[in-house]
């Protein structure tokens, strides 16, 4: 009934649950993607966004219906200093892919 891997020390659990119709992916479950550098967020955004209208503040759906968050490994930092989370919240928000440059700029 369940399915275990590990990817890049990461692990993960399958679990046959039933017929498809009754489990449809939702974006109550989503992947993250940490990336470095503006390359990395537009290599992975290009490959991974099919569903426009589900784009929202670094949050993409793929053509399956798996929901992925593209973001900058400096990101959850950001957040995390009281002194530069609203701004760097208010940057990001209106964004769909996220810009690295301008997330930086609002956290200095």
């Amino acid at each position: 009934m369940t399915a275990e891997a590990e990817i890049d020390g990461i692990s993960f659990m399958a679990l046959n649950g039933g017929p498809l119709e009754q489990f449809k992916l939702n974006g109550s479950t989503s992947f993250i993607i940490e990336c470095e550098t503006q390359e990395e967020i537009d290599f992975f955004w290009e490959r991974l966004s099919a569903v426009p209208e589900a784009e929202q503040c670094g949050w993409c759906t793929d053509k399956f219906g798996v929901t992925w968050q593209v973001v900058p490994r400096i990101l959850d930092e950001m957040m995390r200093d009281s002194e530069k989370a609203d701004a760097v919240a208010k940057a990001f928000m209106p964004m769909k892919k996220l810009d690295l440059e301008l997330i930086r700029k609002a956290g200095e």
